[in-house]
């Protein structure tokens, strides 16, 4: 009589679902390559601890020869503790580094009471991030975005920047010293929460932006997920869309030559007139 295989349990299910899911993305676009320093930035959410729990299982158990480096940046939030992440990342035994640079500040200086700090807060932090990956000779920084943060970037440009645009897998930041990577572009951010919450990961809480109400990004997460509830998979339809796109149905010149087809047909019609038979 054959042995009945035990069946995996929650919190295993969700990290074997998600390691695929990363490393499906690391494979796509060629994250992470032999040799490679990539610094991991942990903010204390739910989807950089993930994150970096994925990169380390990677780093230990792949073929993949690669550093890694957590940092996280203490942007001053009244409230912030800071013991929590020192204590975290000591004890998980990988390098780190927490980054003291008073941001909130600043912020709150220069943005208008009841405006979105979002767009300053993000700016600011990029660039105490990318000063810090080229101080610690870090080629690769990973960020924590997910398919669910990708979906909703697209379609905030669509319907109030008037534009075509997500959050890429994969660029190369402004001044070419770095390659940013999300190697959790494939990852459901429902997964996540649930795996976060089951690893029992101490959550810090972003006091400077998570409180605002009437964000366009949470009403538009809203938004696709009351519509998932009426027309269930929307998500995943609209991820794939992002993979499939056809710019000649589109209407950017820039990307595709319409002024050019006259000539195309012209040479298809010689051609085929040089094929036919005498």
């Amino acid at each position: 009589m054959s042995e009945t295989k035990k069946p995996l349990n929650p919190l295993k299910k969700l990290r074997k679902r998600l390691h695929t899911d990363v490393w499906n993305a690391m494979q796509d676009f060629n994250m992470i390559e032999n040799g490679d320093k990539v610094m991991v930035c942990v903010s204390g959410g739910k989807d950089s601890y993930t994150l970096l729990d994925c990169l380390l299982h990677f780093k230990n158990y792949s073929d993949i020869d690669f550093e890694i480096l957590a940092v996280n940046l203490d942007q001053k939030q009244p409230g912030f503790p800071e013991e929590t992440l020192p204590k975290y990342l000591a004890e998980l035994d990988v390098p780190f580094d927490i980054v003291e640079k008073d941001t909130y500040s600043i912020v709150k200086e220069k943005v208008p009471e009841g405006k979105t700090t979002c767009s300053l807060c993000s700016r600011l932090r990029r660039g105490v991030l990318y000063t810090t990956a080229k101080n610690h000779g870090c080629n690769k920084v990973a960020l924590g975005h997910h398919r669910d943060d990708i979906i909703e970037t697209f379609m905030l440009n669509l319907f109030f920047a008037g534009k075509m645009e997500a959050m890429p897998p994969k660029y190369i930041t402004n001044d070419s010293a770095h390659i940013v990577i999300r190697p959790m572009a494939y990852c459901k951010e429902s997964e996540i929460a649930e795996f976060s919450k089951l690893r029992n990961h101490p959550i810090i809480p972003c006091n400077l932006c998570g409180a605002q109400p009437n964000l366009q990004r949470q009403m538009m997460k809203e938004l696709l997920t009351n519509w998932e509830k009426r027309y269930p998979n929307r998500r995943a339809i609209m991820f794939n869309a992002l993979r499939n796109v056809s710019p000649t149905h589109l209407l950017d010149k820039d990307i595709h030559d319409f002024s050019d087809l006259e000539k195309m047909l012209d040479n298809a019609l010689i051609t085929n007139d040089e094929h036919l038979p005498i």
